[in-house]
């Protein structure tokens, strides 16, 4: 195997974007990774994880109608893997945040209820995580603002 620097600099001059501060991808992917990181230090307190607080959050978004929800819903709504999604509830039901139920419909599916301890958990944490993103993003990433009004538009135009 050879080191061979000037193909490297021709790739990165004639394929690439020039820099990985061009390249949207790269930018996004560390925003993201910086704002998980953040929000995982501000949950410590309540002894939940960026996404153990998202699953969460989406258990409890979906669950506002009086129709169970299912780890599968949860999962599709969130675009999070359906295993993660499975073993997110796991944890969060060790910490007896949420109830898995038997679906008496189907019973491959598990019904998921929030309890008391993990609307609790929420009200405390929901407050805590916006403060993160309102420090991170600004005015930008408040509803209506340029940052999240242009991340929605490609959130709608995404192919399935």
């Amino acid at each position: 195997m050879s080191r061979n620097p000037r193909a490297i600099h021709e790739l990165f001059e004639t394929v690439s974007l020039g820099a990985p501060e061009k390249a949207v991808g790269f930018v996004l992917w560390r925003v993201v990774h910086r704002y998980v990181r953040e929000v995982d230090r501000a949950l410590v307190a309540f002894d939940l994880t960026h996404l153990q607080f998202t699953t969460l959050a989406m258990a409890a978004w979906l669950g506002r109608s009086t129709e169970p929800v299912t780890q599968a819903e949860i999962a599709r709504f969130s675009e999070i893997h359906p295993m993660q999604v499975s073993h997110m509830l796991k944890t969060l039901e060790s910490k007896r945040m949420v109830a898995r139920l038997r679906n008496p419909s189907d019973v491959r599916a598990k019904r998921i209820e929030v309890t008391a301890a993990g609307l609790t958990a929420l009200r405390r944490a929901l407050p805590v995580v916006i403060n993160v993103q309102r420090r991170l993003f600004g005015r930008e990433g408040r509803p209506g603002g340029a940052l999240i009004t242009t991340l929605l538009r490609l959130d709608a135009d995404r192919v399935e």
